[in-house]
């Protein structure tokens, strides 16, 4: 779902546009910023000890990457539940959307 959110709030933007994406997430953070980069160096895989292993989520993050080559994307990382207040508005959203469904 963190992959979504990017994906879809990329998407939303109608023209090229300079994004600060500031999220919780060390798996966007770190995707984006240090993953991707050699996941495409090495032809869409990862090493796994001393072989070659397949992306996870691979069709999400070549279609994020379709999206890095749109739009000037900086990524910052912050602390969950730490008092952002963007972020804890973000999460009170998410509690509020899934608790329609217990």
């Amino acid at each position: 779902m963190e992959l979504a959110a990017v994906i879809f709030g990329l998407e939303a933007l109608k023209r090229p546009t300079s994004v600060e994406l500031v999220s919780d997430s060390i798996y966007v953070v770190k995707g984006l910023s240090e993953w991707l980069p050699k996941w495409k160096a090495n032809g869409w895989r990862r090493r796994e000890g001393d072989r070659w292993a397949q992306i996870k989520n691979e069709d999400l993050w070549r279609r994020l990457d379709r999206l890095l080559a749109k739009h000037r994307v900086s990524v910052r990382h912050i602390p969950g539940h730490a008092g952002h207040p963007e972020n804890e508005r973000c999460d009170a959203l998410a509690v509020a959307a899934y608790q329609k469904y217990l």
